[in-house]
């Protein structure tokens, strides 16, 4: 089996890539250091789960970043498709890539795809923060941060999942790739500004006032003490429970029942809401 599939999607259709990698993370080294990227996941092999949401944010972060790109949506997903049949992967994860110098070719790259454990999910994870580690340009996905997030994975202390950007003041934006939440005097808090809007984020808010009251307003690192629950949210991964960041025990270091019930809810609004490529 390969380990992932790379082909650029041109005006002419189809070309192989010129160079192969084990995963999207190892792809990412031969990815254009300027440009806008977006990464999703199938179900039942080729559904998909709010991607006009992906390539809606993939071409407003083109335009911030003043890059010509216009998606032929059909031509993408036929390509998708057409990608993910070659294969014997079963559900994929998936990276659309455009680069400022040629936005017209597409890289697609797919590798097979595998969902949180369900160790994760029981046990919850640990994070780290990262001092003064806000992104200069939040509301765009872009390529840079994708290299530069690396190195900040790269060098996570043994057991830590993740890590959390923290602006100048100590206000808890989001994770390196993904959104952060925590439950705080009975409120769901995440950043409202400052962070690139998520994907897996508008199905929270989507399910959340259901659950509890929704704040859009970061917490600060002098908040933790007082945090009930704690979690992270990612297209690829969905919610993730929170224990521990830094030093600070979440609520006796077990997932709580908010969590739970959000995620219950997030499961059910994404088997409603799935389509075909």
């Amino acid at each position: 089996m390969m380990p992932t599939l790379i082909k650029i999607l041109t005006p002419d259709g189809l070309e192989p890539a010129s160079y192969s990698a084990d995963s999207l993370a190892d792809a990412t080294r031969y990815e254009p250091h300027d440009g806008v990227y977006t990464v999703a996941n199938t179900f039942a092999r080729t559904q998909v789960l709010k991607l006009d949401a992906h390539l809606d944010r993939m071409e407003d972060s083109a335009k911030r970043e003043g890059i010509p790109l216009h998606l032929d949506r059909t031509r993408l997903r036929a390509a998708l498709r057409s990608m993910i049949l070659d294969t014997d992967f079963g559900d994929v994860r998936f990276r659309v890539t455009a680069g400022r110098d040629t936005p017209e070719r597409l890289i697609l790259t797919i590798e097979p795809y595998k969902p949180p454990s369900e160790t994760i999910i029981k046990t919850g994870i640990r994070v780290i923060t990262v001092p003064n580690s806000a992104r200069p340009h939040p509301d765009a996905k872009t390529t840079d941060w994708l290299h530069d997030r690396g190195k900040i994975e790269s060098s996570l202390p043994e057991g830590v999942y993740t890590a959390l950007l923290l602006d100048g003041e100590g206000f808890i934006l989001e994770g390196v790739s993904s959104n952060f939440y925590a439950i705080l005097g009975g409120e769901l808090r995440t950043a409202g500004t400052g962070v690139l809007p998520g994907i897996a984020q508008q199905i929270v808010f989507a399910v959340a006032p259901e659950i509890l009251p929704l704040r859009k307003e970061a917490i600060h690192l002098r908040d933790l003490p007082q945090v009930s629950e704690a979690f992270i949210t990612s297209s690829s991964r969905g919610i993730i429970p929170i224990i521990q960041i830094d030093a600070q025990v979440i609520d006796g270091g077990v997932p709580g029942p908010m969590t739970a019930a959000l995620r219950s809810a997030y499961a059910a609004w994404t088997q409603a809401h799935l389509e075909e490529l």
